[in-house]
């Protein structure tokens, strides 16, 4: 969720507008001076994806209970701590290694969305198919984020004024809901209310893929690429 450096870091515009960006950046860099040595960031990349097989654990595991729910808390955030601190660390410490980083840190996003989503459609909570769509979405617009950061130069971390990071209290906000109200069918009847919140954030994730590409293409048409 948050990256580490593109191969041509000097030349690409990163593009973080969310609300919190500015927040977390002062504390991740105040959290990396107090960083032992032995803390790396292939440690921390490490340990955020420990985090996210958690969250997904947790999903899975609260079909034998509301009280397993509480994993995914600890897991999120342990995926925070590594998925923010090791390209900060990395950069701070100025040992970045811009492809390795980029394609390690990206390839584990992936797995960690699918973790995550995969555990909550093996959840009571959402079903699978829906799990699915938002994975989907999730997933075009990441393909959207890297083919740009390619063809224009841009990396864009944040949409609708949401990053990484706002997701993360989304997705705790859902778990806590999930814990209080429980599962089982809604006024929709087999459709719960989870299912309709997560499959309506997929289809905004679908959207924007949808109009930001049109946004690129017009773009590029504009500037002959």
């Amino acid at each position: 969720m948050t990256e580490r450096l593109h191969p041509t870091a000097g030349k690409l515009n990163r593009i973080q507008q969310n609300v919190l960006a500015d927040s977390e950046r002062r504390l991740l860099i105040s959290m990396c001076a107090k960083m032992p040595a032995w803390v790396t960031p292939d440690r921390l990349t490490s340990f955020g994806l420990a985090g996210a097989a958690l969250v997904g654990a947790g999903y899975a595991l609260s079909n034998f209970g509301p009280a397993w729910l509480l994993l995914t808390f600890v897991g999120y955030a342990m995926q925070w701590f590594g998925d923010s601190m090791d390209g900060s660390l990395a950069r701070f410490r100025k040992i970045e290694r811009p492809s390795y980083g980029y394609f390690i840190d990206h390839s584990c996003d992936a797995l960690t969305i699918l973790f995550i989503l995969g555990g909550m459609g093996a959840s009571p909570y959402v079903t699978m198919d829906v799990a699915l769509f938002a994975l989907v979405g999730y997933l075009m617009l990441s393909i959207h984020a890297y083919l740009s950061a390619r063809v224009l130069g841009e990396l864009k971390l944040s949409y609708l004024a949401a990053g990484p990071t706002e997701l993360r209290f989304l997705l705790l906000g859902l778990t806590a809901m999930m814990m209080i109200l429980g599962a089982g069918p809604g006024m929709f009847g087999a459709i719960s209310g989870f299912d309709i919140f997560v499959g309506a954030v997929a289809a905004i994730l679908v959207i924007l893929f949808v109009l930001q590409t049109l946004s690129s293409g017009r773009r590029l048409a504009r500037l002959g690429g």
